[in-house]
């Protein structure tokens, strides 16, 4: 029997060769994408999950009351974890972690690492493979843990194992073993390091050393099994308040406001597990996985625009084999005979799409991965688990999509389905809604690429009040002093006109080729009240370097020997003063040494658009260091210019990588995601499109078979070409339209609620979502016309000689 039924498929599908190869393409596509998009955001989910004990491990951060609101942070001083350790029960184990760059010294070679500086118990918490070595690594103090693929960086194809290196350490060379040779860490991984380092050699350990008012790194905790974080939380309180009592008792005097639990600093935790999705804005930790919702929302999407496709052709296919539906029931034929015949014929279309789909997501893969900045493979998803899901997926698919055309044509009369046509008094509801739904699915993915493209080119061509476009900026990263480094750079590139300045600071801006972007917050009492800034240590020409705006005052000058003990402010920082003349304002400092400001920029952004401008303060203290170098060129020859700054660097640093980039290219990298997401919506906006005007041929094409003698009749008594064009689209024409004004208000409102997370954005114009649906209806109109216009030209005669 089954076979009977496979053989009477394959002659029908062969039979209908275009409508079978319409169906096949179109699914392939929609399969091919659904798989790659769908890989991509089982990649995203499945960040840290690799740790044994991930259900039980979290990052502490605190909220803290101030008048102007809640804020978060995630620094802490060095004697919390410990202290935490010993006076809070439920914790198992807790480490602090500090991420930085470490310059490792091999003989002749200096390598920049990435180093994270960590307690013992780390490697306890997280799960971390040991390839070789000591299974505990950095047990001791002097010992050190690699990866394998830095171990391989430092001493080629040597055994590392037990052998020595050089760190830089606060300008000296320490020499550590390496103990622990660990597996390289996954690319799913929150944590990514070459090298781990005991906490205590930090640079900056013996500054922060039992200090409660110093912070500079993260906290990691596993707790008990038996121990909830709302449990961890609620036995903080009472710590919180013994320690952090000076802090709490300066935000009651400036007028802060207790939380919902009545506490003006609250230790929290969030599970390791979101870390990859956390933000720490607006006071609260906020998990946002929108954006790889968002990936497998595309994914779906296709998915349905594709299955509407194949329901609407299967059912109109099958309203042309309505007589031979109508003998088989008139011999006798089983409504269940008749429902699996169709069924299976669903069922070869399907499985032939999946294994193209399959085949295409494999030759596309590797341009995938390059488009979208992933490194997904199919390795990762050959558990069992996965592809029984996806096989059930399919089987559901196939049933509902193939199964409901199937279904309606066995219900149907032997009577009405001998005289092979369906009773045509209702109007195929079903049909309409779903190409209304298919388009505006269309209309949904074209609006929102416009407003992702719109957002992404406002935020790269906005002025940002500073030099992106001549200004390269690279990392100090030798052994020299920073300060030596920078003059050493300005007298190996004196008198080359096309070198403007020089300057440095120990920040970047944007987010550098060595991967790093972070700030530092300075607290401090002005007038008896607690205020903060962005602290920025520069050298001499920072502003001239970057054209930053001075609206008041002056910068800094070599000329003035004071300038050590000078400040200079933008207009935020002046205004949060509160001050009539900022230059009238003197600051007492932590190290009780008296600053004056001397200058007043204009606001600048120094962080990503998605916040609002902060107070920034620029000091010019040089027992403070400084880790990057800004070298303004003159906009001719810019490439040269870039090379000769290379160069350069390379004499003044022999041993050193050059990690130079110019600053437009680093404020690309800070809107990395937002780019892929852009790009993804957009090809899944073409997929969408591509399926829909498939779905819409097919259906233009039985159309005008159904209505090929109508058409030579209407010609015959005088209608014109055009009339009998504007006859066969216009019900399409009206379901695009339908689907546009369904689409719009739902396209406005999530690219509203998107681009609320933006601080500056651009405006949402009614013109996105006009131009959006005139896109769809264009391609609809295209699409239709061109069998239309055939149908309509097509000789009378022809038409009316046979049925």
């Amino acid at each position: 029997m089954i076979k009977n039924y496979l053989k009477v498929a394959w002659r029908n599908l062969t039979k209908n060769k275009t409508f079978s190869l319409l169906n096949i393409i179109g699914l392939s596509v929609a399969f091919g994408a659904a798989i790659l998009l769908s890989m991509t955001a089982f990649f995203e989910l499945s960040y840290d999950k690799f740790h044994e004990n991930i259900d039980t491990v979290y990052q502490i951060y605190h909220t803290e009351q101030t008048p102007k609101g809640a804020v978060v942070s995630t620094s802490h001083p060095e004697p919390l974890a410990m202290t935490l350790k010993e006076e809070i029960p439920g914790i198992h184990n807790i480490t602090r972690h500090l991420e930085d760059n470490a310059l490792v010294i091999r003989e002749e070679t200096e390598l920049n690492l990435d180093g994270v500086w960590v307690d013992k118990s780390f490697f306890s918490i997280f799960s971390l493979p040991v390839l070789e070595g000591d299974k505990n690594p950095i047990q001791e103090k002097s010992s050190v843990a690699l990866t394998l693929k830095a171990s391989k960086r430092v001493f080629g194809d040597q055994e590392a194992l037990g052998k020595t290196l050089n760190i830089l350490v606060n300008g000296e060379e320490k020499s550590f073993r390496v103990s622990s040779i660990l597996k390289n860490i996954p690319e799913n991984s929150s944590l990514d390091f070459d090298i781990a380092i005991d906490f205590e050699n930090h640079g900056s350990y013996n500054q922060i050393n039992g200090k409660w008012d110093n912070r500079n790194h993260n906290v990691y905790v596993r707790l008990d099994k038996n121990v909830v974080p709302k449990s961890f939380e609620n036995n903080t309180v009472a710590y919180t308040k013994q320690y952090f009592n000076e802090e709490i008792e300066n935000a009651i005097r400036d007028g802060a406001v207790k939380d919902e639990n009545g506490n003006y600093k609250q230790l929290k935790l969030l599970p390791f597990k979101d870390v990859s999705f956390a933000s720490f804005g607006k006071g609260v930790a906020k998990v946002d996985k929108t954006l790889t919702y968002l990936i497998f929302g595309v994914a779906l999407l296709i998915l349905i625009i594709a299955c509407v496709n194949f329901t609407n052709m299967s059912i109109a296919k099958s309203t042309q084999r309505l007589k031979e539906f109508g003998m088989r029931k008139t011999l006798g034929a089983p409504k269940k005979q008749l429902f699996l015949q169709l069924w299976i014929e669903s069922l070869l279309i399907f499985l032939a799409s999946v294994g193209t789909g399959l085949l295409l997501s494999v030759l596309f893969l590797d341009s995938f991965k390059t488009i979208f900045n992933t490194n997904i493979s199919f390795q990762d998803f050959s558990s069992l688990q996965i592809v029984l899901g996806f096989m059930a997926m399919v089987l559901i698919i196939t049933f509902i999509s193939g199964g409901y055309p199937a279904l309606l044509m066995t219900r149907i009369g032997t009577i009405q389905a001998l005289k092979g046509k369906l009773n045509m008094e209702r109007k195929p509801v079903l049909r309409n809604a779903l190409i209304t739904v298919q388009f505006g699915i269309s209309i949904l993915l074209i609006s929102g690429t416009l407003v992702l493209w719109k957002q992404l080119d406002y935020m790269r061509s906005k002025d940002l009040g500073y030099n992106k476009e001549y200004v390269i900026s690279f990392p100090l990263n030798g052994k020299k002093n920073s300060y030596e480094a920078v003059q050493l750079l300005r007298n190996e590139l004196k008198g080359n006109p096309n070198i403007l300045n020089i300057s440095a600071s120990d920040n970047t801006l944007g987010r550098g080729k060595d991967g790093s972007a972070y700030t530092s917050i300075l607290g401090f009492d002005y007038k008896g009240r607690g205020a903060k800034t962005n602290m920025l240590v520069v050298d001499h020409d920072y502003i001239e370097t970057l054209d930053l705006e001075l609206i008041n005052g002056r910068g800094f000058d070599r000329k003035f020997a004071a300038d050590s003990l000078s400040l200079v402010i933008n207009e935020t920082m002046a205004k949060s003063l509160n001050e009539e003349d900022p230059l009238a304002i003197n600051i007492m400092m932590d190290d009780s040494v008296n600053y004056k400001v001397i200058g007043v920029l204009k606001d600048y952004h120094f962080e990503k658009l998605n916040r609002s401008i902060a107070p920034i303060t620029l000091f010019m203290n040089k027992d403070w260091d400084i880790y990057y170098a800004y070298v303004k060129v003159a906009p001719k020859n810019i490439s040269a210019s870039f090379d000769l700054v290379q160069n350069a660097y390379a004499r003044v640093e022999p041993n050193a990588e050059f990690l130079g980039s110019f600053l437009n290219e680093n404020i690309d990298r800070t809107f990395r995601r937002e780019r892929e997401l852009t790009t993804m919506i957009t090809s899944g906006s073409c997929i969408a499109i591509v399926l829909s005007c498939i779905g819409l041929f097919a259906m233009s094409l039985l159309v005008v078979t159904q209505r090929t003698k109508e058409i030579g009749i209407r010609k015959v008594i005088g209608a014109n070409i055009a009339s009998i064009t504007y006859l066969l689209i216009r019900d399409f024409l009206k379901l695009v339209i339908v689907g546009f004004l369904i689409a719009s208000p739902l396209a406005w409102w999530l690219s509203k609620s998107w681009l609320e997370d933006y601080a500056y954005r651009t405006n949402l114009s009614i013109w996105i979502f006009l131009v959006s649906g005139a896109i769809a209806l264009f391609i609809a109109l295209v699409t239709i016309s061109t069998k239309t216009l055939n149908a309509a030209l097509q000789n009378p005669t022809k038409s009316l000689r046979t049925e």
